[in-house]
C-alpha cells in the first residue's frame, strides 16, 4: 500500500490493546503501511483478542493509495454549511489518568511467562502497564454484546477505548479483508455492539480506514458505506449518551484535510447526534504535532459544532514517520506520549494507544503477534 494505511492494524491482536473478538475464519490482522509517497503513510498491525478464548490474531491489511484527487462532489461537501447546528454541550471530559487498560492482552501474557527475561521490567512498565484499545473485529453478532459489556463493566470507572472493526470489504481484499457481510448485517452488528456499552463513559474509534481508506468501493457503494458509518454513530450514542465517537481521518501523509473531511461529512461526523469529532494516525508513526495540525484543518474544513474534536494515536510516534516511508516494523521508531485526556491542546481530545506497540506489522514477527524484541526495541530510550 501506499503509505497511506492508518489504522487497518487492529483486526487481530495489538500488544496490550485487546481484540475482544472471536475470528473464525482466521482472523486477518490489520496493519499500518506506507508508500513511498510523500503524501500518504501507512498503518499498524491487529490488537489482541480479548476474554474470549483462543482468539484467532486477524492478519494485517495492505491497504491501496488512495486517489490523488477528491471529485468535485466530495470537494463541495467539504465546505461547511452556511448554517450550522447549534452547538451542544460536551460532556467534560474525564480526569487524567482515568483511561482503562484491559487486563487480557499479548504483552501481559507475556510478561507474565517471562519474569526472568531481563526486557521484561522495560516492556511491562512502558507499554504493558499503559492503557490501551480493545478491538472487536469479529462479525458473527451472537456474542458481540456479551464482549464488549465484560470489557466495559470491568473498567468501572475508568474509560475504555473500544474498536469496532466488521465493516464490510474492510481494508479493500488487503490483509486485514474481511467484515460482515453486507451493511444490513453490519448495521445488526452495531446494534448489538451498541447495546453493551452500558451507561458509563467509552471512547469508541468507529472503523479504522473506513472512510481514509475507500477507494476500492464505486460512488454508490461509498455512498452506502458513509450512510452505514453515520447510522453507527447515532445509534452508539443514542444507547449511551455518555459515549464519544471518533470517526476515521486518516493521517496527515494520506488525503488532504479538506478531501477527507468531504468524506467525513457524508459518514455524519459533523453531527452532533453521531460524532465527537475525527482520529488520526492509527497504527502510523507521524509526530504527534503534525498530526495535530492536520486534525484542526480537517476539523476546520468540516464544519459542524465547535465541541468537535479529535484523537491521536500516539503509541509508536515518538521518533516520527520513517524518511523513507517504510511502514512494516520500520526500525528506528520509539513510544509515543503517553495515553492521557489531557493533551492541553486546542480541539485535541486524547492522545490513545489505539494501535498497542509491541504488535508485529509483519515484519519483526506474524502479523499482530508480539514481539518482545521489537517492543524492547521501542521502549528503550
Amino acid at each position: 500500500m501506499v503509505a497511506v494505511a492508518s489504522v487497518v492494524a487492529a483486526v487481530g491482536t495489538v500488544a496490550g490493546v485487546v481484540s475482544a473478538l472471536d475470528d473464525r475464519a482466521g482472523g486477518a490482522q490489520a496493519r499500518p503501511k506506507a508508500t513511498g509517497s510523500p503524501t500518504l503513510e501507512p498503518l499498524p498491525a491487529v490488537p489482541t483478542p480479548a476474554p474470549s478464548p483462543a482468539t484467532p490474531t486477524p492478519a494485517t491489511p495492505t491497504p491501496a493509495p488512495p486517489s490523488p484527487s477528491a471529485t468535485s462532489s466530495e470537494e463541495s461537501s467539504a465546505r461547511p454549511s452556511p448554517t450550522q447546528p447549534a452547538p451542544r454541550p460536551k460532556p467534560s471530559p474525564p480526569a487524567a489518568g482515568r483511561l482503562y487498560r484491559h487486563g487480557d492482552s499479548q504483552v501481559l501474557d507475556w510478561v507474565r511467562a517471562h519474569r526472568g527475561d531481563p526486557r521484561r521490567p522495560l516492556i511491562e512498565s512502558r507499554i504493558a502497564d499503559r492503557p490501551a484499545a480493545v478491538w472487536f473485529a469479529d462479525p458473527s453478532p451472537e456474542t458481540i454484546r456479551s464482549r464488549v459489556r465484560a470489557v466495559t463493566s470491568a473498567a468501572g470507572d475508568r474509560v475504555p477505548v473500544l474498536v469496532p472493526y466488521a465493516i464490510p470489504d474492510r481494508d479493500c481484499a488487503g490483509a486485514s479483508r474481511g467484515g460482515a457481510p453486507d451493511l444490513a448485517a453490519y448495521d445488526a452488528w452495531i446494534d448489538r455492539f451498541a447495546a453493551g456499552l452500558g451507561t458509563g463513559e467509552v471512547i469508541v474509534i468507529l472503523e479504522p480506514d473506513a472512510i481514509a481508506l475507500s477507494e476500492c468501493l464505486s460512488a454508490g457503494q461509498r455512498g452506502e458505506r458513509y450512510a452505514s458509518l453515520a447510522r453507527a454513530g447515532r445509534v452508539l450514542k443514542a444507547a449511551d449518551p455518555k459515549a464519544r465517537v471518533y470517526y476515521d481521518a486518516g493521517h496527515s501523509g494520506w488525503n488532504a484535510p479538506r478531501r477527507q473531511a468531504a468524506r467525513l461529512r457524508q459518514a455524519g461526523a459533523a453531527s452532533a447526534a453521531s460524532s465527537d469529532g475525527v482520529f488520526t494516525n492509527v497504527s502510523n508513526f507521524h509526530r504527534t504535532a503534525d498530526e495535530a495540525a492536520y486534525a484542526r484543518r480537517v476539523l476546520a474544513a468540516l464544519g459542524g459544532p465547535r465541541e468537535l474534536g479529535a484523537v491521536i494515536d500516539t503509541s509508536r510516534n515518538g521518533n516520527g514517520a520513517p524518511a523513507d516511508g517504510a511502514w512494516c516494523d520500520p526500525d528506528g521508531r520509539k513510544l509515543g506520549r503517553a495515553p492521557t485526556l489531557r493533551t492541553g491542546e486546542a480541539r485535541i481530545d486524547a492522545y490513545l494507544w489505539i494501535k498497542l506497540p509491541g504488535e508485529s506489522d509483519g515484519c519483526k514477527g506474524s502479523p499482530g503477534t508480539f514481539s518482545p524484541g521489537y517492543a524492547y526495541e521501542l521502549a528503550r530510550d
